[in-house]
């Protein structure tokens, strides 16, 4: 179970940092499309499907979070830094 909780915890602080780069989130049923990040009319939108289970929604979350170019100066916890593949800024 721990590794299931940890897993929620840095869905939760991915999404709290897509947040902050300015993705607004939406939840809705995709059927198999899953979801992913896009851009509607200027704003930054992250869809994500509540059919996936916690680990497939962190890894879209992390994906968008990841290719947005103002996430290397994010301050997020070390695991959450490790699957961004970001780099600490000195």
């Amino acid at each position: 179970m721990h590794a299931g909780m940890r897993t929620v915890d840095l869905l939760e602080e991915a999404l709290q940092s897509a947040r902050a780069l300015g993705f607004r989130i939406r939840e809705d049923w995709l059927g198999d499309a899953g979801g992913g990040a896009c851009v509607l009319k200027g704003q930054k939108w992250l869809m994500l499907d509540p059919a996936l289970d916690v680990a497939e929604r962190l890894a879209l979350v992390v994906e968008a979070v990841a290719n947005d170019p103002a996430a290397a100066q994010l301050k997020v916890s070390g695991p959450l830094r490790g699957l961004l593949g970001v780099r600490k800024s000195a």
